[in-house]
């Protein structure tokens, strides 16, 4: 194992600790509900949805969280500020797991957070995501300052540059924007755009907690549902493949996983869990650096729990 040279930020949010060197804490699992094709929504723009299934999907992250040691996030998705606010009540109610508030659009994300604001739960919420290369970033800012959101993903990105020296830049960029929104807890998402790009997003990670020493991770499934978009597999490749994506961000520091659908938990926490006490064991025997107790490295070998 590897230890950074950056001194790494760490924070906690909603009873989930983010940041630090490679097996110290376990890797957060942040699985999507509510996403467009989601199995349990009903209508995309009023946010309908099956409340009873969606109670039994976050039961079963609960579940898998406690069995591995892999806290859970929610990334809660609306297409309407209607369904966002919808679907963030509904969360904020049924759990008290911390969620990103994702909307594909800065007028969803914005409405929603003034709404946050207003219900009083923005020491839970995830504003995902900072992009300052967006034409409204002046009025995701303003929402963000007045909800008292401070904690966001930074979506890092430059399409024009695809090196890391572009991911850097853009980086800088969402920085700036950041610390004027009062956000005082990032969290960096370097993205994956394209079909093999999981690993190149790895090394980002890894370079990014290196020379900044943010909490960083990405969602390695987009690449997989990319693949398979252009070369349809079957469901056992299609599980192999993404067990391969999601674990190859865990072995170079990631400390969020972006899993996709909150559907694939079970088998994704059982990737992901298994890499981290991997990366915790040799932390631990390579860098003396005794991962945290609650670790899937005690859960996973020390209880023969599988």
């Amino acid at each position: 194992m590897f230890t950074f040279d950056e001194e790494q930020e760490v924070f906690e949010i909603g009873g989930v600790t983010l940041g630090g060197q490679p097996g110290e804490h376990p890797t957060a699992m942040v699985g999507s509900i509510f996403y467009k094709g989601d199995s349990i929504l009903d209508d995309p723009q009023t946010g309908e949805f099956d409340e009873e299934a969606a109670r039994e999907a976050i039961r079963e992250v609960e579940r898998l969280s406690e069995r591995t040691g892999n806290p859970a996030i929610l990334d809660v998705i609306g297409d309407s500020p209607q369904a966002l606010k919808k679907h963030v009540d509904f969360v904020a109610e049924e759990t008290d797991l911390p969620m990103f508030m994702d909307g594909p659009t800065p007028t969803i994300r914005s409405e929603a957070a003034k709404h946050v604001g207003e219900i009083g739960i923005q020491d839970r919420v995830i504003y995902n995501s900072i992009e300052s290369s967006t034409k409204e970033v002046e009025i995701e800012i303003e929402a963000i300052q007045n909800a008292g959101i401070e904690t966001a993903v930074l979506l890092s990105i430059d399409t024009q540059n695809l090196t890391l020296q572009g991911r850097f830049d853009a980086l800088e960029k969402n920085l700036e924007v950041a610390e004027e929104a009062g956000i005082e807890n990032a969290m960096v998402d370097p993205a994956v755009i394209d079909i093999p790009d999981a690993g190149f997003a790895a090394k980002a990670i890894y370079e990014i907690k290196d020379r900044y020493g943010i909490p960083a991770g990405c969602s390695p499934h987009n690449e997989v549902v990319r693949w398979e978009m252009a070369d349809p597999m079957s469901g056992d490749s299609r599980q192999l493949r993404q067990a391969v994506a999601n674990a190859s961000i865990i072995f170079m520091g990631a400390d969020f996983n972006l899993y996709g659908t909150i559907h694939s938990a079970p088998e994704m926490y059982e990737v992901v869990s298994m890499a981290d006490a991997y990366v915790g064991y040799g932390a631990q025997m390579g860098e003396r650096r005794r991962p945290s107790s609650d670790h899937p490295l005690f859960s996973i070998f020390r209880k023969g729990d599988s």
